[in-house]
């Protein structure tokens, strides 16, 4: 199956183009090319309005109004099959109309269930196919008494990421914070093995979608503290860290983990075990090859 998408989530992506497609992945003349696999290729607007596709992703907005029918010279949903995926919580929490609200059309993905239950959809197709992250194995030392915080942009993203809470949750134990604009944006494999030195990972969300640094530090066997909003609560067991809404609560289980590093491994096990089984690539991606499927017939 030939698949049209534009890369918008780096991460996202390397796991969805790892399935068994052909994924031709919009590059604009001129953009260095992507270093993916070899089951993407690269093709520009000229390229892809001749490409045989079998269904596009689209991921934004804009993709819907005008870029698709833009690159290949057809409409999604009546010229080509469409999936429509939607990364973010909305940005109200009961009022927001998605864009692809009233679609039949078109099939509309959430990446978790609580962005299904809180987006307006109206009468569009939806299915929900929760992240899938590539293994980057279990790398926890835990060998720093420190807290890793993974977060992109904190200065212009503010509270919706818990930019205001760190003062607060770092009273006791030492935050490293990594990512765009922090001073410590690094190439992912570099990111994790840093994390991964960190005794815990701390996730200070408030309303965002669940973040694929919370499954990847998981993956890597790091204990988690982490606040009980959107899908976290379902997403982290008991057994692998700490999820409250409480910030005494929220320091007390980084100052346990911090000062036990043996309870630190074990609940970071506990954790990349429960990653393995829900996150896993495996499932992720047969659960696209059936919205996929079913999408292009």
């Amino acid at each position: 199956m030939n698949v049209f998408l534009w890369s918008v989530h780096g991460s996202w992506t390397s796991a969805f183009v790892s399935g068994r497609h052909r994924y031709l992945v919009a590059a604009p003349a001129g953009a260095p090319a992507g270093g993916w696999p070899p089951s993407v290729v690269e093709v520009t607007p000229e390229q892809a309005a001749a490409a045989p596709v079998d269904v596009v992703l689209l991921q934004r907005p804009d993709e819907l109004a005008d870029a698709a029918r833009a690159w290949l010279d057809r409409v999604p949903g009546r010229d080509v099959p469409a999936v429509y995926l939607e990364h973010s919580t909305p940005p109200h929490p009961t009022d927001a109309r998605h864009p692809a609200a009233c679609r039949a059309d078109l099939t509309l993905v959430h990446v978790t269930h609580f962005n299904r239950l809180f987006w307006d959809t109206g009468s569009t197709p939806v299915r929900v196919v929760e992240h899938g992250v590539v293994d980057p194995g279990h790398r926890f030392s835990g060998e720093l008494a420190r807290a890793a915080v993974a977060i992109n942009e904190p200065g212009r993203r503010g509270r919706a990421v818990g930019a205001d809470l760190l003062p607060e949750l770092g009273r006791d134990v030492p935050l490293d914070l990594f990512g765009i604009d922090t001073g410590r944006d690094l190439p992912q494999p570099e990111l994790h093995a840093e994390m991964a030195r960190r005794r815990v990972y701390l996730h200070p969300y408030r309303w965002t979608s669940l973040g694929l640094s919370l499954i990847e530090a998981m993956h890597l066997g790091m204990p988690v503290v982490a606040l009980g909003t959107t899908e976290v609560p379902d997403a982290v067991p008991a057994a692998a860290g700490v999820v409250s809404n409480r910030l005494d609560v929220l320091r007390e289980g980084l100052r346990r983990l911090a000062r036990d590093p043996v309870l630190a491994r074990e609940m970071g096990e506990a954790g990349r075990r429960h990653a393995l089984a829900r996150f896993g690539l495996g499932r992720f991606l047969r659960d696209w090859d059936q919205v996929l499927t079913e999408a292009a017939r």
